[in-house]
């Protein structure tokens, strides 16, 4: 190491050894004779690392070689900095061999969670290097999310679209509930509900997620009273206590049905089935798609994988 190290230079993994012998051995000679130094050279090496941090790293006044705080400090970070250059060199090379750094899952607000997340943790049961980042996305902002190159799979978008570049393959199909909570006026009704009642009362929709425009919004009255929330959870909510009404995905409603905390009303119009698909970009790059992009479209490729990501809302 050069007398006038910078800081950077003085942390090097073969610097943080020489420092973690001293602190272990409890002396500079034991430790140079370890590491097949002469001691003087061994002495000039940390002193030469002092002067770069501008720091005392051992006590020279102590009969043993102790750790000053800073020296204590130092060898804590640097055993964390050692373990993750060890993780980076381990990711890089399995990352030479087809797997993505990082894989972006859009996952539209009719995904259910659960079975999301035992994808994951299948996923990582495997051992592959690449990271997972989870998107919650609505409408259309989640084919947007897939587009725009911000996700590399999206769950949850609408089949019918044709996009060049944007491969698809059948989710499955979602009935939507009108709900209302037992307290609400609605609730009392017996017959088939018009447009114009339900107009006459506040609706709660899910945000479109998108960056562009204005959005896309579903069942909605002209001049209805709306309360946006950011998530399907937020809905459900809404409708429980009996702020708004609106449809629900009868997967996700069911317990609450059932429970007597939701009520479901007919409408005078037809009901309400939503086809859902996943979706992921065909420019992958000249080796076709990464093998995390490969493990997820070939778990999607079962019928209940595929049955539980649009109705295990309630798993245990």
């Amino acid at each position: 190491m050069p007398a006038t190290a910078s800081p950077r230079s003085a942390l090097s993994a073969e610097n943080l050894a020489l420092l973690e012998a001293v602190s272990r051995l409890g002396s500079m000679a034991a430790a140079a004779r370890e590491l097949g130094m002469v001691p003087s050279a061994l002495t000039y090496r940390i002193r030469q690392i002092e002067d770069a941090l501008d720091v005392l790293l051992f006590d020279r006044s102590a009969r043993r070689a102790v750790l000053t705080p800073a020296g204590a400090e130092l060898l804590r970070s640097g055993e964390h900095l050692l373990q993750e250059l060890d993780a980076v060199a381990q990711r890089v090379r399995r990352v030479a061999t087809g797997w993505e750094p990082q894989l972006s899952i859009a996952a539209d607000a009719l995904i259910a969670r659960g079975t999301l997340f035992e994808l994951c943790e299948a996923f990582y049961a495997t051992g592959a290097p690449t990271r997972l980042r989870l998107r919650a996305e609505t409408l259309s902002g989640t084919l947007e999310a897939l587009q725009s190159g911000a996700a590399d799979l999206a769950l949850g978008v609408s089949v019918e679209l044709a996009i060049p570049g944007i491969q698809v393959a059948p989710l499955g199909s979602v009935p939507f509930v009108y709900a209302v909570a037992p307290h609400h006026p609605l609730a009392a009704a017996t017959h088939a509900l018009s447009d114009d009642e339900l107009r006459r009362h506040r609706a709660v929709a899910v945000a479109d997620s998108t960056l562009r425009g204005r959005g896309v919004t579903h069942n909605l009255q002209p001049g209805q009273d709306v309360l946006t929330v950011p998530t399907m959870q937020h809905k459900l909510e809404a409708q429980l206590r009996g702020l708004a009404v609106g449809f629900l995905p009868q997967p996700l409603a069911q317990p609450y049905i059932d429970a007597g905390r939701l009520v479901v009303k007919p409408l005078q119009r037809t009901s309400r089935t939503q086809r859902a698909a996943y979706a992921w970009r065909q420019d992958t790059g000249p080796q076709g798609a990464g093998r995390a992009l490969q493990w997820w479209l070939e778990r999607l490729q079962h019928p209940k994988t595929r049955h539980a990501l649009l109705h295990n809302h309630h798993q245990s």
